[in-house]
């Protein structure tokens, strides 16, 4: 029998260790193959352009842009690519916004030894791949807009404000902010004042806490 290409896969993880530990458990089977590591979601998108990997394994929280921000833009904008979200989060509201931006899987980093091999081949078949309490969320989640006729809330914010809102809390100026997105500062401080404005804060600070809660950046 011929042997089968293994698969490619691009990890990204803000912490070397994690991505070393990832990569041990990944490079040990012969049918996957790390071939490059991003140590945030920006440089995950430009190491996705440079090498084409099948998948792509993202952690939420990284700095400049989170996992479920790549997976959006890497879901737009590469056909065919298989994404997994790896979280130390088992939390529902992440859980539900790595489905819409496009991940196949949802794996916890406490069992990632036990499950991510198989999600990674399940994500090659094209089948999702969840964790038990996620199978539970999900099925919680139907029943209860089944019994309401509601569909899923939207998010208070929009992409482009969820960007801004996270080099805020990083500490980036407006200007570094329109530099990195390619906007002007006069278009970076509208979006902040909107993002002030719609969720009910008075400064950077409170920001910065809502960005912490929201999993956009690690307090």
């Amino acid at each position: 029998m011929p042997e089968t290409t293994p698969t490619r896969i691009l990890l990204a993880d803000d912490h070397a260790l994690v991505r070393r530990g990832v990569r041990l458990i990944l490079d040990n089977e012969p049918d996957l193959t790390v071939v490059g590591e991003a140590g945030d979601g920006a440089e995950a998108i430009e190491m996705t352009r440079h090498y084409h990997p099948d998948l792509v394994i993202l952690d939420i929280a990284m700095p400049r842009l989170t996992g479920l921000q790549a997976a959006r833009e890497l879901s737009r904008s590469e056909s065919g690519l298989r994404i997994l979200i790896l979280t130390m989060y088992d939390n529902e509201q992440y859980f539900f916004e790595a489905l819409k931006a496009g991940a196949c899987g949802y794996v916890l980093k406490s069992v990632a030894d036990r499950d991510l091999v198989e999600a990674c081949r399940a994500a090659m078949r094209d089948e999702p791949f969840l964790y038990p309490g996620a199978v539970t969320a999900l099925i919680r989640n139907y029943l209860a807009r089944a019994e309401d006729g509601d569909d899923l809330p939207e998010k208070a914010i929009t992409d482009r404000e969820e960007e801004i809102l996270k080099l805020v809390a990083e500490g980036h100026t407006s200007k570094e902010i329109g530099d990195l997105l390619a906007i002007s500062t006069k278009t970076v401080e509208r979006h902040r004042a909107n993002l002030l404005q719609k969720l009910g804060l008075r400064d950077r600070l409170e920001l910065t806490r809502y960005a912490i809660r929201a999993g956009l950046i690690e307090p």
